[in-house]
């Protein structure tokens, strides 16, 4: 068997890890910086194939679902998933939080994933070679999802195992927070305008208790505050006008993204009924 296509990034371990990579006749480059995400891109600019599979090197993701992964993205996709919906790896702790974090996800970018956030996927390399990988850590994942969404690309999940790992774990609560900051900042890149409509709608916080304080003092001292009435109305309506075009943003969104699906499944038919006109 062949590992010439095999690459492993190696961010400076002092293990075996070289030696016995070498010893299989499998790729080993250094990476550029410190961390998952720049191991992710320097590992991509060694990659001569049309599609690449990235994969974590703590046994936690089985490789027999590479087939899985490499069917799925021949039917066009740009970003195939290994969604950990199976196995033991998880405590759960790690899995609400992953949950969590994939709901925010979903909702700031319009799409319905179960796990944005899987150490296993698989890419179309041209989707990728454009983006930024400005993300630090383990925001690399989540960024590389956004880019390709925001793009034009499509992206669909194929459930797999997800074992107990081997080695500490490094994620913490604290990589949890970092990661939801940098899901708002890839939303103001990819889709400003949910961005700016949702900072307008906070204007309804104020608003409203304004709004309140203003009726209690009308209702029990009989005072009229004509200007922090007006003030109030004014915060009120703009806020909920902005709450209303978020909204609306998230719904243009997710057509946009349902129209990107349908129209790969409509082009994979004419395809295969090509084939059959040929045969």
């Amino acid at each position: 068997m062949g590992y010439n296509n095999i690459i492993v990034v190696d961010g400076g371990s002092n293990d075996r890890t070289v030696e016995i990579a070498k010893s299989k006749g499998v790729t080993v480059v250094f990476q550029r910086g410190k961390g998952k995400a720049n191991a992710i891109a320097t590992g991509i600019n060694y990659v001569k194939t049309p599609y690449v599979l990235i994969i974590d090197g703590d046994y936690t993701y089985p490789a027999k679902y590479i087939d899985d992964l490499y069917r799925k993205i021949l039917e066009g996709y740009d970003e195939v998933i290994g969604a950990r919906v199976y196995g033991e790896g998880y405590s759960f702790m790690y899995r609400i939080g992953n949950k969590i974090l994939t709901a925010f996800f979903n909702l700031l970018f319009g799409v319905k994933l179960r796990d944005v956030l899987s150490g296993m996927y698989m890419l179309r390399l041209e989707s990728v070679r454009d983006a930024l990988f400005e993300t630090k850590g383990f925001s690399i994942e989540s960024e590389i999802v956004a880019h390709i969404i925001g793009t034009s690309g499509v992206v669909t999940e194929v459930p797999i195992e997800y074992r107990k790992r081997v080695g500490k774990k490094k994620l913490k609560v604290l990589h949890g927070i970092k990661i939801a900051i940098d899901m708002i900042r890839l939303t103001w890149r990819y889709n400003p305008v949910f961005i700016i409509f949702f900072m307008g709608s906070l204007l309804l916080v104020p608003g409203i208790i304004l709004s309140g304080w203003v009726l209690y003092q009308y209702l029990t001292t009989g005072v009229k505050y004509y200007v922090k009435g007006i003030l109030a109305a004014i915060m009120s309506v703009g806020g909920f006008v902005s709450l209303a075009l978020a909204i609306l943003s998230l719904y243009f969104k997710r057509m946009e993204y349902r129209l990107r699906r349908r129209l790969m499944e409509i082009e994979k038919r004419i395809k295969e009924y090509g084939k059959r006109s040929e045969s």
